[in-house]
């Protein structure tokens, strides 16, 4: 498969794009105001310790204290390698050094580890554990061993090593380069940790070029093309002391507008659409809540060739690859609820499943599919480490609080009466209201031949004076004034 990265970077954010095959795989966006934490290391207080949750609260001097779980289990990365546990003691008060394992989301603070962890380019470091790790993506039993055996010669004493994907086919020498490199790593972290105040951060993770250029640029990436010549320069020198055969891979875009050449300008807004069209013609809806997300398939306007089950199962095919692809695209996480279309015969069902975990394997980020329910649905869950792309691109709509709904028109005016009604009996000594809306409710209170407000003014017993304002948004009521009939009148306009 081959891949391509293309990286826009302004001084405001940068945006990358993985491609595979030249379809778009993965979208990345990072703000230069709002760097992610996942990754960062810090030198935290311990404000409070709840026994009850097997919980503590960390002030790492961020807006909301990080929360550590203190019964932490050996957990898996996204390259499914485990995590051993590590053994800190923790008190109240007292300094600890923690890193950010998930970003902060909602009112929720980061999710902070004691188990550190520093990640190169075909290794990771834990300083806090002795232990060999080697990722399960690595499939061949002959090369696990072999890396195994050297990650076992080069492993700093009482320190633990994990072997990335990345160090498949790779030299002892390139390792233990690596290795070294991040024990140096350590070693000056270890300083900052005696010389810092409480709280502070002692290490920042990377920048999302330079994260991508550590964790995908592998064999199989063609070329990846940055417009920016700091980072041009800066990515061939990293990459010259590491691989010189993939440094040459690196291109400086000239032009000016890197992504309306590559034709990607317009993912990262179709990546925030709700509803996305299948090859067949039929689509998906996806919705996702704070707490979980669902998807749901739909033939749409494909209507097939031979015989309905035909069509459904042509149609779930087409969703369980696009589904796959935009769980990666939009970098959702957490629970996730698919409803494909019911299926009778249980060998397309479970064809349907297959092609979907297939896909899957594509996914850098750990998943796990529980299968079809009762109901037909399929249940899955995928790590949640970095907020997802439709938070980082949106907020929630001031006015319809996150429902995604407004108001009909009809019910708009229903309201706008009720509420006129309100004013006219408060203000009884007044002739007339003068009151604002939006053109379509306008229309709606003038009813189809034109005497709605008149009845309106029966009912409620003023004289009233209505204009329509195209700012206002469905369900808005502006009242400028509420007097005497001329002067009304005479303001009207």
């Amino acid at each position: 498969m081959a891949k391509e990265i293309i990286a826009n970077i302004d001084p405001e954010e940068i945006r990358v794009v993985i491609l595979e095959d030249s379809h778009v795989a993965e979208l990345s966006i990072e703000r230069t105001a709002h760097q992610g934490l996942v990754g960062n290391i810090y030198k935290g207080r311990v404000d409070k310790i709840l026994p009850g949750m097997q919980a503590a609260f960390i002030n790492i001097g961020q807006d909301k204290n990080g929360f550590l779980y203190m019964g932490q289990a050996a957990q898996k990365n996204e390259e499914e390698y485990e995590i051993p546990a590590a053994q800190d003691s923790i008190e109240e008060g007292k300094p600890l050094l923690v890193q950010v394992a998930k970003e902060a989301v909602g009112t929720k603070g980061a999710r902070l580890t004691t188990q550190i962890t520093l990640p190169g380019r075909y290794l990771v470091l834990m300083p806090k554990a002795d232990y060999i790790g080697i990722s399960r993506r690595i499939d061949q039993e002959e090369e696990r061993e072999r890396l195994r055996w050297i990650a076992d010669s080069i492993k700093p004493p009482g320190m633990g090593l994990i072997v990335r994907t990345a160090a498949e086919g790779q030299s002892e020498e390139e390792l233990r380069g690596d290795a070294e490199y991040l024990l140096h790593i350590w070693q000056t972290l270890q300083l900052r940790v005696k010389n810092s105040s409480v709280p502070s951060m002692i290490y920042q993770d990377l920048c999302l070029v330079n994260r991508i250029v550590r964790d995908f640029f592998t064999e199989d990436v063609e070329k990846i093309v940055v417009d920016n010549k700091n980072v041009f320069s800066l990515l061939r020198e990293m990459l010259t002391g590491i691989r010189p055969a993939l440094a040459e891979r690196v291109q400086l875009f000239t032009g000016p507008d890197i992504f309306g050449f590559y034709g990607l300008e317009g993912e990262f807004t179709k990546a925030a659409l709700r509803k996305v069209g299948l090859k067949c013609g039929g689509y998906v809806v996806i919705d996702q809540t704070e707490a979980l997300t669902v998807i749901d398939v739909n033939t749409g306007k494909f209507v097939g060739e031979t015989n309905l089950a035909d069509t459904v199962f042509k149609t779930n095919l087409d969703a369980a690859e696009e589904i796959a692809r935009q769980l990666r695209i939009r970098d959702i996480g957490g629970i996730i609820i698919i409803d494909f279309i019911d299926m009778e015969n249980e060998e397309h069902r479970q064809q349907v499943l297959h092609r979907f975990q297939d896909c899957l394997k594509k996914d850098r980020t750990k998943t796990n599919v529980m299968g079809l329910t009762k109901l037909g649905f399929v249940e899955m869950t995928r790590k949640k480490v970095r907020s997802d792309l439709q938070s980082l691109l949106s907020m929630e709509c001031p006015y319809c609080k996150g429902r995604g709904r407004i108001p009909s028109e009809e019910t708009a005016a229903i309201d706008i009466k009720r509420r006129l009604r309100k004013v006219a009996a408060a203000q009884p000594q007044a002739e007339a209201i003068l009151f604002e809306v939006p053109p379509q409710v306008a229309l709606v209170i003038n009813g189809p031949h034109g005497g709605g407000l008149q009845e309106w003014e029966k009912e409620i017993g003023k004289i009233l004076i209505m204009r329509g304002r195209e700012e206002l948004h469905i369900g808005q009521l502006r009242i400028p004034e509420v007097g005497d009939k001329k002067s009304l009148l005479t303001n009207k306009y």
